[in-house]
C-alpha cells in the first residue's frame, strides 16, 4: 500500500497554474506536464482545483464520552469528505482533555482511523471549570505535542487566570484560543440581541459580550508578549477590536466560521433549532464586516466549529435545544458561496485561510504548504463548477444538524489525499478498513 502511485492529470493549482502531480510514497514526487509512472493510477483532474489539504483549527469530535454525537473515526470521515487532511479536536470531551493521558488517547484514535491528522487541543483549565490551570506543560510535552489550548464552550472569564495561561504557554510557543463570551452578559441568552430578539421574545445575546472579552484579552496578550487566538468571531465590533490590536503589533489571530459568513439572525424566526449556535447568528451588517475582515486579513482563518449533536438534542423546543451546527462537509462550498463567488477571495486566498494559516497557527508541520515536488501529499481536488442541493446524503459524520439542508451550494470535493493515499475518491469516502490499512502502511514506511 505504501508504494502506491497516482498521477493527478490536468489539475489547476490555487494560483491558476495547470499541472500534473505525481504522488508516490506519501509525497508529491513531481509536478509538471505530461507526467507518468509505471503502474500509477491516473486521476483525471481536468476542471478541478488542487488545493493544499484543508486544516480545521476548531472541530468537536466528541470522543471520549459523547460517542452518540460523534467519534474520532466518524468525525475524521466527515473531515475527509469536506477536503480536510487535518483537524484540531476541541477539549470539551468527557473526561475533558486536560491531561496528557486524554490528549494522547485522542491522538491515537486519530492515527488508527487514518483519514486525517488529528491534533488534540488541550483544556486551559481543569474540567473547563475556569478555576485553576490544567496540566499545560504535561500536555505540551506529551506524545500529542499540544500547542493549542482552549476551554471552548466556556470562556476563560477570570482575567488573572487568562494572564497566567498566556504566560505559561509562551515558554513553548503555545497559543490560547479563547471563546470570547462574558458569561454575566449572556445569562439565558437565546439569540443575537436586537430588534428581532425583542419581536420574538427571546433573551438577547449582546455583541458587547464578545467584544469586551476580546478587548481585554488582546491587552493581556500585549502585556505578556504571548500568542492569543480568538475563536468564532461574530460581530463587526470584534473585527474592529482585532484590527486595532493588529495595528499595535499584538500577536493575535482570529477565526470566522462558515456559518457566520453566510447566515443571518433572520433564520431564527423559523424557530428551527438547526440555526441555534454559540455565538449566535448575527445581523447582515455583521456578516458583511466578517467577510471584509477575512478579505483584508484582519481575520486570519476560517474554522468550522463542527459541533454534532444527536437528533434528540436538536429536535425540540428552541430554548431547550443544544447550540451547534455540523460544518466539516460543507465548509469549502460555503466559503465558495460567501466570499469567492462575490470576488472577495481568490482560490489562493482560500488556500491561505483554510490550509496554510491554520496549520501555522497550530504549529502543525507537513500540512498547509504549496503543492510542490517533495512536499507531503496532502491535498484536495475540488470541482468549482458543480452545484448541489445539500442534503443528509452529503453528511458523513453522525450529526445531521446542518443549517444548509435543502440549500443549493456551489462546488464539490471530488478527492482528498492524506499522506499520499486517497481518503475520498469520486466524491466517495473510502472504507474504514482500507484507509486504516493504508495509514498503518504509511506509518511503517515512515518508521522504516
Amino acid at each position: 500500500m505504501s508504494s502506491e502511485r497516482y498521477v493527478i492529470a490536468g489539475a489547476t493549482l490555487a494560483d491558476g497554474t495547470g499541472t500534473d502531480l505525481l504522488v508516490e510514497s506519501g509525497r508529491i514526487a513531481d509536478v509538471g506536464s505530461g507526467l507518468s509512472a509505471a503502474g500509477a493510477t491516473v486521476i483525471d483532474a481536468n476542471g478541478l482545483i488542487a488545493l493544499p489539504g484543508l486544516v480545521d483549527l476548531h472541530t468537536h469530535l466528541r470522543e471520549p464520552g459523547y460517542e452518540q454525537s460523534e467519534t474520532v473515526l466518524t468525525g475524521s470521515q466527515a473531515a475527509a469528505a469536506g477536503g480536510f487532511t487535518a483537524v484540531f479536536a476541541m477539549a470539551n470531551t468527557s473526561p475533558v482533555a486536560d491531561t496528557a493521558g486524554v490528549v494522547e488517547q485522542v491522538l491515537s484514535l486519530g492515527q488508527s482511523a487514518g483519514y486525517v491528522t488529528v491534533r488534540p487541543i488541550g483544556a486551559v483549565t481543569v474540567g473547563l471549570a475556569g478555576e485553576r490551570l490544567a496540566e499545560l506543560g504535561a500536555m505540551a510535552n506529551s506524545r500529542a505535542h499540544v500547542r493549542v489550548f482552549s476551554d471552548d464552550g466556556q470562556c476563560v472569564s477570570d482575567p488573572l487566570l487568562m494572564r497566567r495561561a498566556l504566560e505559561y504557554v509562551k515558554a513553548f510557543d503555545g497559543v490560547i484560543a479563547q471563546h470570547a463570551q462574558e458569561p454575566r452578559l449572556t445569562v439565558g441568552a437565546q439569540m443575537n440581541e436586537g430588534a428581532l430578539s425583542g419581536e420574538l421574545g427571546l433573551t438577547g445575546w449582546p455583541a458587547v459580550a464578545e467584544e469586551s472579552i476580546i478587548a481585554r484579552d488582546v491587552l493581556l496578550a500585549e502585556h505578556v508578549g504571548s500568542r492569543l487566538h480568538v475563536c468564532h468571531v461574530s460581530t463587526a465590533g470584534s473585527v474592529d477590536v482585532i484590527r486595532w490590536a493588529k495595528s499595535r503589533g499584538i500577536a493575535v489571530t482570529a477565526e470566522v466560521t462558515p456559518h457566520h459568513l453566510l447566515l443571518t439572525e433572520e433564520l431564527v424566526a423559523s424557530y428551527d433549532s438547526r440555526y441555534k449556535v454559540n455565538p449566535p447568528l448575527r445581523r447582515r451588517e455583521d456578516v458583511e464586516a466578517l467577510r471584509q475582515g477575512l478579505a483584508d486579513g484582519t481575520i486570519d482563518i476560517v474554522a468550522t466549529d463542527h459541533a454534532p449533536h444527536p437528533v434528540e438534542a436538536k429536535d425540540c423546543e428552541w430554548d431547550a435545544a443544544a447550540n451547534g451546527m455540523v460544518g466539516l462537509e460543507s465548509a469549502l462550498s460555503v466559503v465558495h458561496a460567501s466570499v469567492v463567488q462575490n470576488g472577495l477571495l481568490e482560490w489562493a486566498d482560500v488556500a491561505r485561510v483554510l490550509s496554510h494559516t491554520p496549520a501555522q497557527i497550530g504549529r502543525l508541520t507537513g500540512h498547509g504548504g504549496p503543492l510542490v515536488a517533495g512536499a507531503a501529499a496532502q491535498f484536495t481536488l475540488y470541482d468549482p463548477s458543480a452545484t448541489r442541493e445539500f442534503g443528509t446524503g452529503d453528511l458523513t459524520g453522525k450529526g445531521i444538524n446542518s443549517p444548509y439542508l435543502a440549500m443549493t451550494l456551489p462546488g464539490r470535493v471530488v478527492a482528498t489525499f492524506h499522506n499520499g493515499y486517497p481518503t475520498v475518491l469520486d466524491g466517495v469516502v473510502q472504507a474504514p478498513d482500507t484507509v486504516a490499512e493504508r495509514a498503518a502502511a504509511r506509518a511503517v514506511s515512515i518508521r522504516g
